[in-house]
């Protein structure tokens, strides 16, 4: 138990791999709270899911659990639920119903018991030995709830009933609302349908994020590419959507351009967007098929690993990261090149180049977003990319305050004190 807490999962990983449980239970609902009280800090996911009976819970507290998986479960492993939950704390307490006539069924893992007993001691507390919390979503409704207790890689040190334990929670929470609306975008931005979902946090609600900015006017959406792959004699087609979001000063405001950055702002979320059954798996990088590159931050493609190709992209257990596959990394390589020189075009003209021919007033060039600068643009943009590598946010402010189009060895001065500055 101990040498699984660390199979790789960080918080957000640890609470997806539970709203991925939910949602294969049916769950359209999903509510995570943090909070702290008398009786120390816990963390709860509640969900409004089928629930589960007696047997199927013990079977779901198994390591290793036996289940059927189906075409679009989320699951995979059978270890989510145990080591998901363990990896951050080391009391873990699930609550299920599966009928409003029948009753609260309950099951307890805590690894401090599970230790001094030396023997795997399932325990199964009754709803009197429980906080309040756990049983509270479950009093009037079907659904599952885990709750986690004895947080001591979210708190390290910390009293657990503390006031540091409190800000550390709600800065956790934060992180993790990110995080979800990330991962499960797909999932919070439909409207109707099936497999449609709503997570509060703290009775917030998750607000999707998209990766690629689709909303934005200026945003390239490019062809959708399938690519073949065989894997032990199977074939299949993997679709691929590469996109090249705007330039910064082609976002409609600052506000948008700042939440298209990211969780991981802008240079870590360029690259490869993985999903598997439209759960997010893999959230920026290039799988070593290039480097991440600030020239290239523009470039996003979201490739979906088809039904029963999971064993040829390798998702590893905390599923946060994936292979790509040998056969297919040749033709994505030769895409990837194709997307990025596209990005990295647009990158180059974000700020609109104007002939000398047909100046405008500087009020229609401060509009247009432009600098008059003729032929020699090329020129001044090779310099400051040049000397500004290593400070890509102020060459953007640069290039902002330049907007009136000052003559060039003004231009390069104000970049030189702006370095010096810097």
């Amino acid at each position: 138990m101990h040498s699984l807490r660390d199979v790789g999962y960080d918080l957000p990983s640890a609470v997806a791999d539970l709203v991925d449980n939910s949602i294969d239970a049916g769950a359209d609902e999903v509510h995570v709270d943090a909070g702290v009280n008398w009786r120390g800090a816990y963390l709860r996911i509640a969900d409004n899911g089928t629930g589960m009976s007696e047997r199927r819970l013990e079977e779901a507290m198994r390591y290793g659990s036996s289940r059927s998986y189906f075409g679009d479960d989320l699951g995979y492993f059978g270890l989510g639920l145990k080591t998901a939950s363990l990896s951050q704390c080391r009391c873990l307490t699930v609550a299920s119903r599966s009928t409003l006539r029948g009753r609260i069924r309950i099951r307890r893992w805590d690894i401090d018991e599970v230790s001094s007993s030396d023997s795997w001691l399932l325990e199964r507390p009754r709803i009197t030995d429980c906080r309040d919390e756990l049983v509270e979503p479950l009093e009037n409704r079907v659904g599952t709830v885990v709750m986690w207790e004895k947080l001591d890689r979210i708190l390290g040190n910390r009293k657990p009933d503390g006031d540091a334990a409190r800000r550390k929670l709600t800065l956790a929470a934060e992180e993790l609302r990110l995080q979800l609306g990330m991962v499960f975008h797909r999932f919070l931005a439909r409207r109707s349908g099936p497999r449609r979902l709503r997570i509060l946090l703290n009775e917030k609600p998750v607000k999707p994020w998209d990766p690629f900015a689709k909303s934005e006017p200026m945003t390239q959406d490019l062809s959708v590419q399938r690519l073949d792959l065989e894997h032990d004699g199977d074939q299949f087609k993997i679709r691929v959507k590469p996109y090249v979001l705007p330039a910064q000063h082609h976002f409609s405001n600052q506000e948008a351009h700042e939440l298209a950055g990211g969780p991981n702002r802008w240079n870590r979320q360029q690259g490869l967007y993985i999903y598997r059954h439209d759960r997010l798996i893999q959230s920026g990088g290039w799988n070593r098929l290039r480097t991440l590159d600030e020239h290239s931050k523009l470039a996003r493609i979201a490739i979906d690993i088809p039904e029963g190709a999971d064993e040829a992209f390798r998702t590893n257990v905390a599923k946060m990261s994936v292979g790509i596959p040998d056969a297919l990394r040749p033709q994505l390589r030769v895409l990837i090149a194709g997307v990025v020189k596209h990005a990295q075009d647009t990158y180059r003209q974000r700020v609109r180049l104007v002939t000398d021919a047909a100046t405008p007033t500087p009020a229609e060039n401060a509009s247009a977003g432009g600098i008059v600068l003729g032929d020699q643009w090329p020129v001044v943009v090779e310099i400051l990319e040049r000397e500004m590598a290593d400070h890509p946010d102020l060459l953007d402010r640069v290039l902002v305050a330049l907007a009136n189009a000052p003559p060039v060895a003004d231009i390069l001065a104000e970049v030189s004190a702006a370095i010096e500055a810097a």
